[in-house]
């Protein structure tokens, strides 16, 4: 047949391997790493779904190779563990047996050992190795490595490809990239070494390459081996692209293809993992140069999902090769419907770093818009309901399109209301927002999955009481969502004030200088677009810090940008808007004024538990679920849906 994205499905050899088509799964960390550092039943299950939509390969995340000189609490392998090869080969076969090829990342994290332990103090106490003596921003020491440490390194490389081999992976990502350990060696800003291993770009390569080598000797000629290498490191002190395409051009000779990342650890988490706030592949073009310079293929990645662009970037000879990652959290289905050219069906990442943010902050793994990642333990397929019943979804936001698909999916007899002319809810309100398209784009898509599905989408209805006992539903499932919370101030009420919600459809009244009434995520984020779109902009909080409900990877990136973007009046009260902007007063009582043409109102949701308590008893079973419940997040609105579905 004729696809749609004829580059991106077409198939590559790489080694003695070929892979199906060019959309690869980066390595993700995935859960439940056990006590003895190994992979745990939950954690198959995670890379199980990932290799389950048609990705090409699978990378497990990360197998750090050297306990000795890296205790950290991370993926390690070793015949002296029990369970570790058995975890790895049940790991290995779960990718496989869905067509993609089992990859796993060897890694060692040097002077940043520890990285990812909970107990940020326990990990400051761990011996912290890095290529010469210094001590860390943090005060952590870092202790040279001597020749002899290298070398029982390099042979730790050695052993663990060779258990990795023997567990069924079919090939090996070398991690030299991110600010760990042979990225360190590699770095000027980090190596300033005096032996072999420091001074040239030769010397600084001289780790990597001995690494690289050993693997090779580990697992034998054919066998596929990958470097990751971060294009620049985006450092002061730290190499360049220049720099990059060097180092590249001195490691190509020893892999089968080179993969390009961005940034270190120490500042570059941002550069390394895109925000919103920036374009889609901003990082391609570190790829696109180096392939310039090599002879072996180029993977690229960084916050990549459109099949368009991707393709694009195939054809264009920019890159051999598309890693995604957090893509594939939100779809792992999305290499499927690529080759199947059914685009418009994908769920697209929000990289509003839900995923990242439960890794760091509890160990587990969650998404926004799937709420199958970290519960893949439950089953990847929905199961048929034993017997089909009459349900009644009423709203259409995420938690009730969810829930009305999983309730299709199971077979039962679905009908979703909800009294606005579009679904979505209060994504709608994303539509006018530049960086949050996607948030808006997934009513759409929920939106047709949910008609193809065969649902019953009935749009300027109101559901009350009398409706309910017209239809007869066997359940009803209540997700009308929340409304604004509107401080009763005076002025409140008049033509320069315009509610967040209802930007999207009033964006044309709104004047040059503006300012936010709230200081939440909403107002924030709705701060810094307006600032993008040359306003003028002026924040207030009551409180005395900004956006408390936004998850901490997010929040770190969010501040920054809205530091930039607006004037910010935390401990600030609203007293009343008037025609030349907002009166405020400060913590001592002391009133200002602020000069706007525009009063944006965000400050905050409530649940809209009227309507809750008009149907509860509407029905034999009524649940209510997403923020008509508790105002809360996406994250839990799409949970919610899909489990109460699961219910029925």
């Amino acid at each position: 047949m004729e696809r749609k994205f004829p580059n991106l499905c077409k198939p590559l050899k790489l080694g003695n391997v070929t892979f199906r088509n060019r959309m690869f799964a980066a390595p993700v960390s995935g859960v439940e790493i056990t006590r003895d550092c190994t992979i745990g039943h939950t954690m198959t299950s995670f890379y199980d779904l990932r290799a389950a939509g048609g990705v090409a390969n699978v990378t497990v995340s990360e197998l750090m190779v050297d306990p000795k000189t890296d205790a950290s609490q991370a993926l390690h392998i070793s015949l002296e563990t029990p369970g570790s090869l058995a975890g790895f080969t049940l790991t290995a076969d779960a990718i496989a047996r869905h067509g993609a090829v089992p990859s796993v990342e060897l890694s060692h994290s040097g002077q940043y050992a520890g990285t990812y332990m909970l107990d940020k103090e326990k990990a400051h106490e761990l011996v912290q190795y890095g290529p010469m003596d210094w001590v860390r921003p943090d005060g952590v020491k870092v202790q040279a490595l001597t020749k002899k440490q290298i070398a029982s390194i390099v042979a730790a490389y050695k052993n663990a490809a060779t258990l990795a081999k023997r567990a069924g992976f079919q090939m090996i990502m070398v991690h030299a990239g991110h600010g760990w350990l042979l990225n360190q060696f590699l770095s000027p800003a980090f190596n300033q070494r005096t032996d072999e291993y420091g001074g040239s770009l030769e010397n600084r390569c001289r780790l990597t390459i001995e690494v690289l080598d050993a693997v090779r000797e580990a697992v034998g000629p054919g066998f596929p081996i990958e470097v990751r290498m971060s294009g620049s490191e985006f450092l002061e002190g730290g190499y360049d692209l220049q720099g990059g395409v060097e180092i590249a051009k001195i490691l190509q000779d020893h892999v089968d293809m080179i993969h390009v990342s961005a940034g270190t650890y120490k500042g570059g988490f941002f550069r390394t993992h895109p925000s919103m706030f920036v374009e889609h592949g901003c990082n391609v073009f570190l790829a696109a140069e180096i392939k310039k310079h090599v002879h072996v293929p180029v993977a690229t990645l960084g916050a990549l999902n459109d099949p368009e662009q991707m393709e694009e970037i195939i054809a264009s000879g920019q890159a051999d090769v598309i890693y995604m990652g957090r893509a594939l959290l939100a779809d792992p289905y999305l290499p499927r419907k690529v080759m199947e050219g059914k685009e418009d069906r994908i769920v697209r990442c929000l990289r509003c770093f839900t995923c990242m943010a439960d890794r760091g902050w509890r160990h587990i793994r969650t998404c926004t818009v799937n709420p199958l990642i970290g519960r893949e333990m439950g089953g990847i397929e929905v199961t048929p309901a034993r017997h089909k019943k009459k349900v009644l979804v009423v709203g259409a936001g995420p938690g009730g399109l969810q829930a009305a698909l999983t309730s299709a999916q199971r077979g039962h007899n679905v009908v979703l209301c909800d009294a606005c002319s579009e679904v979505g809810g209060i994504l709608k309100s994303e539509q006018a927002v530049d960086f949050k398209q996607e948030m808006y784009m997934l009513g759409q898509v929920l939106e047709r999955q949910c008609r193809d599905e065969g649902v019953d989408i009935r749009l300027n209805t109101t559901v009350d009481a009398a409706y309910v006992e017209k239809e007869r539903p066997d359940v009803v499932i209540l997700a009308v969502g929340s409304e604004p919370i509107i401080p009763p101030i005076p002025g409140i009420d008049g033509d320069n004030v315009v509610v967040v919600n209802e930007y999207y459809q009033k964006k044309g009244k709104v004047g040059k200088k503006v300012v936010v009434l709230g200081g939440g995520l909403a107002g924030c984020e709705t701060a810094i677009h307006l600032a993008r779109d040359g306003h003028e902009v002026e924040l207030v909080e009551m409180r005395g810090e900004l956006a408390v409900d936004a998850n901490i990877r997010h929040r770190v990136i969010l501040m920054e940008m809205v530091e930039q973007s607006a004037k910010i009046h935390t401990n600030a009260k609203a007293v009343k808007v008037t025609g030349e902007g907002l009166v405020c007063q400060d913590a001592d009582g002391k009133e200002f004024t602020i000069q706007a043409d525009t009063v944006l109102c965000a400050a905050g949701q409530r649940a809209r538990t009227k309507v809750v308590e008009e149907l509860r008893d509407t029905a034999p079973y009524v649940v209510a679920i997403g923020d008509c419940s508790k105002v809360a997040n996406i994250t839990q609105a799409t949970a919610q849906g899909y489990h109460v579905a699961l219910d029925i």
